[in-house]
């Protein structure tokens, strides 16, 4: 909601803190693993890989899934079978599934190799194998979904995170919706051009400093308008963040429709959702939106 790109561990390393504001929704990934008795796993000695394509390979190395990759080498994992699912599109869609599905499948073999981990240690070790891949991960992300909740997060650098969980009466007051875009995109390289642009992300900090005073004395409609200032600095960071020209239209059909109190675009930008907030079913625009809600779980999981 607030924040993004100063959990970016460049900006942080910069000028020594970084801060959000955000929250986990039900909307959520699902890891599952298995491994048969009598057949790929056991028999072939083949780890066989489930989601927007099938993998089957002998060795962990020749994993292409960057996820799966990385964190059944961290955990030495035997011949598996992995299967990834979500409840919404995942792949270039803002919603930070990279870091939802890393933190899953860390949880999961967990549970398969019989090893406690807390919370904490489950989103520290996500940060540092998402690195592995993607050199611009921010803290935002892993440690977003794996704490769940409505929070602030402050980022002090090396691994010095304080939370804040705030209240969930702003959400009891307003409907929170996801509008899909149509458009997937690699964030990679949009984080890199906001990364040689850190000045302007700045800013974005003393915006979070107004928006969480709004919210603590229950301004609502405040905060409301500190959601749409982040918005029009966000897309001062970087031309990229906006750069197809789909998304310009139907964030001028957002900005047109009156029942839509404040709306931004979820994650790096140029794709993937749009997230907009209205007054408790009063949303009236024919884009298709649907409607979430705050979770305070983090990551779970369990053994069957």
């Amino acid at each position: 909601m607030f924040g993004g790109s100063t959990d970016n561990p460049y900006f942080v390393e910069k000028y020594g803190y970084g801060s959000v504001i955000s929250f986990a929704c039900n909307l959520k990934t699902y890891v599952t693993i298995s491994q048969d008795r009598i057949g790929f796993n056991q028999d072939k000695h083949k780890y066989i890989l489930n989601y927007s394509r099938r993998e089957e390979v002998s060795t962990i190395e020749e994993i292409r899934n960057e996820v799966i990759r990385v964190v059944l080498q961290h955990f030495s994992m035997p011949p598996v079978q992995v299967t990834l699912t979500s409840d919404a599109y995942s792949q270039g869609s803002g919603l930070a599934s990279s870091s939802s599905y890393i933190i899953s499948l860390i949880k999961a073999c967990t549970i398969f190799l019989g090893i406690q981990m807390s919370q904490s240690e489950i989103c520290k070790l996500a940060y540092e194998l998402e690195l592995k891949f993607n050199p611009y991960c921010g803290y935002q992300d892993p440690y977003g979904c794996g704490m769940g909740g409505f929070k602030r997060m402050e980022f002090m650098g090396k691994d010095r995170i304080k939370y804040e969980y705030l209240s969930t009466d702003f959400f009891d007051q307003y409907d929170t919706h996801l509008i899909f875009t149509g458009v997937t995109r690699n964030s990679r390289p949009i984080l890199k051009d906001v990364t040689s642009n850190l000045d302007k992300v700045k800013p974005m900090l003393d915006i979070l400093e107004l928006a969480h005073q709004a919210l603590r004395v229950k301004e609502y409609d405040l905060f409301l308008d500190f959601i749409n200032q982040g918005w029009y600095q966000k897309k001062q960071t970087c031309d990229s963040i906006m750069e197809n020209k789909s998304l310009g239209e139907m964030e001028q059909e957002l900005c047109d429709d009156q029942s839509v109190l404040a709306y931004k675009l979820c994650g790096a930008g140029n794709g993937g959702f749009f997230l907009a907030f209205s007054g408790k079913d009063m949303l009236t625009t024919d884009l298709k939106a649907v409607k979430i809600n705050v979770v305070p779980d983090g990551v779970t999981g369990e053994s069957i």
